[in-house]
């Protein structure tokens, strides 16, 4: 059985704003990577503040989720801005 406070708790630690920009399947997919990266960045840096990982660590990862961020970028939204035929 599905506890109902967990959809809360669910809310609670990972929101998700409503998208309102341009609508593109792109715009969007990258809108949800963004959101999940800038929530990921907040856990490192609670993280690190706690004495859980050392500032190398954090950094490490947070270089790490922004290589990620940079991918889904140039796959989401640069491709699209060059067009189809410019690949």
């Amino acid at each position: 059985m599905v506890n109902p406070n967990s959809r809360d708790k669910e809310d609670f630690l990972y929101p998700r704003s409503k998208y309102r920009g341009e609508f593109t399947p792109g715009n969007l997919a990258f809108n949800a990577n963004l959101q999940e990266f800038a929530q990921r960045v907040v856990i490192i840096c609670g993280l690190e503040t706690g004495g859980k990982l050392s500032p190398i660590q954090a950094y490490d990862e947070i270089k790490g989720l922004w290589k990620q961020l940079k991918s889904s970028k140039q796959n989401l939204l640069d491709d699209m801005q060059d067009g189809p035929d410019q690949q």
